[in-house]
């Protein structure tokens, strides 16, 4: 019997895609759709909020403080995860009060304008205002950031600093 090597490569190719093809779908199983945990215990923040929606909020509240979840929130009994509904830590207090505070700011002074799940727009004050990474104010110095916070008129200047601005 003659083979025709024209033939041979193609059939060869062909026959390598069909086998590696069919065992991607012999192996493929379907994906599990993760199911996010209910959110409880929401006291200032709007009800109605998905866990993604308050997960994000949060990421922006820590990142505004340079903090992560533990800071304001306790560790499950188990020793896995954050139990994100506990009260115990007076941290998650102050939070709830600072982001009253700066609602009642932007109500006020900013005509109390919110995003499409009820927080307030990027454009007024939240927590990043102040704070810009440092969880605890009364441990920075002024400025905390140069180009954007300066000590009120009539402060004391910070040790170092001159009187020229530079930008």
């Amino acid at each position: 019997m003659h083979f025709n090597k024209k033939l041979l490569i193609p059939i060869v190719l062909i026959s390598g895609v069909i086998s590696l093809a069919s065992m991607t779908l012999v192996n493929k199983q379907p994906i599990q759709e993760r199911v996010d945990p209910p959110v409880t215990n929401l006291k200032v923040l709007p009800k109605h909020l998905t866990f993604k929606q308050v997960d994000h909020i949060m990421d922006n509240w820590a990142a505004s403080l340079g903090v992560r979840c533990g800071f304001c929130h306790e560790p499950n009994a188990n020793g896995k995860g954050m139990d994100f509904a506990s009260d115990k830590k007076p941290e998650k207090q102050m939070a709830r009060e600072m982001y009253q505070m700066a609602a009642k700011l932007n109500k006020k002074y900013f005509k109390g304008e919110k995003d499409s799940i009820g927080v307030a727009k990027l454009g007024s004050v939240n927590c990043y205002t102040c704070h810009q990474g440092v969880a605890h104010l009364e441990a920075a110095t002024w400025p905390v950031r140069k180009h954007n916070m300066m000590p009120p008129p009539g402060a004391p200047k910070p040790q170092g600093t001159s009187d020229s601005t530079k930008h």
